[in-house]
């Protein structure tokens, strides 16, 4: 019995889900809570995101390994490399600026608005949505 596919469909929409509540969800409505100060907000954000790609990239080995061991749609491959490529971009360009900026703030900067978080959430969006379609191919496939 092979159970990668069973495997890479749980994962995917797992990581998906996962994505879509923090990143679209948890991120922005913690500003609005009472009482969170942007240093609490932003304190609260960096503990998060730091988990949330820990299991992004152990999701994207997961999956990597039964691609690799395959055989797997040529789509649903593209789909993941797209997939890949946005957390790639996001934990290698983006993060350690976002990581950077949001030092000076918790230290009292008061600078421009970090354009990084446009950044980052163009990717994430561009991410979410190739997992979806990774997940609805893997479901047709």
């Amino acid at each position: 019995m092979n159970t990668g596919p069973a495997i890479s469909v749980a994962v995917t929409f797992v990581w998906l889900g996962m994505v879509l509540a923090i990143s679209f969800l948890e991120a922005p409505l913690k500003f609005r809570a009472p009482n969170v100060t942007v240093q609490i907000g932003l304190g609260i954000g960096r503990l998060v995101f730091r988990a949330l790609n820990t299991v992004e990239v152990a999701f994207a080995l997961v999956i990597l390994a039964i691609v690799v061991a395959g055989p797997v749609p040529l789509r649903v491959t593209i789909a993941f490399c797209v997939a890949f490529a946005m957390l790639a971009v996001q934990l290698i360009a983006v993060r350690p600026r976002l990581t950077r900026r949001s030092d000076q703030v918790l230290a009292g900067s008061e600078g421009p608005r970090s354009r990084g978080h446009l950044a980052y959430v163009g990717l994430e969006t561009v991410k979410a949505v190739a997992l979806l379609v990774a997940g609805i191919l893997l479901l047709t496939a």
